[in-house]
């Protein structure tokens, strides 16, 4: 879906949990650069390039990608890209999220899931299995970190937003000249309302306000969000009363 001038929302099926649902990949297109912000989960390539041909967007041109977080389900198809694609796409995401991507760090679901390993039922001990061989298969270096922000001089300029709290190194990315946010994980949105992240899968609860309040300070009028898609009206008006917890 087009939002503005080289702003797409990809819609990529998928199931979580064994129910079938979408997710909001969003890729940033100017004349020089094609960005994909985040990739799916493991083994969804042929999705992603389906949602390109959707768009009319040629995958070849894919120059950098984006991670808004280490969650399996936005950086699950990324070594298959990176595979396809060899020594042409530069891969960025937060300095604080560049150890869990390359795997010298454990993924804090994963580590979650394994420190009550032995008490788990068994359908759980599965997920908990999958998810281990997934994020060994969905390792690579990061090119370049991030810090909180940074400016890239992307579609008109992309600021670098530091969200922890979801995940240690989350990241949201303002695109200042269409007063949109990607927000990543940080926001969904849930029968037509914008709204938090459930807590129980939030790294530290916390860290996650805090970083909602600070995505107050932007002007924000459009909300991509990888599990709901987009959202507009009073966001500012929405998003204070999330920070607030009203």
């Amino acid at each position: 879906m087009k939002i503005e001038s080289g702003i797409y929302m990809l819609e990529v099926p998928t199931k979580i949990m064994g129910m079938a649902s979408i997710i909001h990949p969003t890729l940033i297109w100017d004349k020089n650069s094609l960005i994909l912000v985040d990739t799916g989960f493991p083994g969804q390539l042929h999705q992603i390039h389906e949602a390109f041909e959707k768009e009319g967007i040629p995958f070849s041109k894919l120059k950098m990608i984006i991670l808004t977080h280490q969650d399996i389900d936005h950086i699950g198809s990324i070594s298959d890209i990176l595979k396809e694609m060899p020594g042409r796409v530069e891969v960025l995401a937060h300095e604080e999220e560049k150890e869990y991507i390359n795997g010298k760090k454990k993924p804090v679901k994963l580590a979650r899931l394994e420190d009550r390993l032995e008490h788990l039922p068994d359908n759980m001990k599965i997920i908990y299995k999958n998810l281990k061989a997934g994020f060994e298969s969905s390792r690579v270096n990061v090119d370049k970190t991030l810090i909180d922000g940074q400016e890239l001089s992307y579609c008109g300029g992309i600021t670098v937003i530091y969200t922890p709290g979801h995940t240690p190194g989350h990241i949201c990315l303002y695109l200042k000249q269409y007063k949109i946010l990607i927000a990543g994980d940080i926001l969904h949105v849930k029968e037509g309302l914008l709204a938090k992240a459930d807590q129980d899968i939030n790294f530290d609860n916390e860290l996650n306000m805090k970083s909602m309040k600070k995505l107050m300070k932007y002007d924000i009028e459009t909300v991509i969000c990888y599990h709901g898609g987009i959202y507009k009206g009073d966001v500012k008006k929405r998003i204070a009363e999330l920070a607030n917890d009203l």
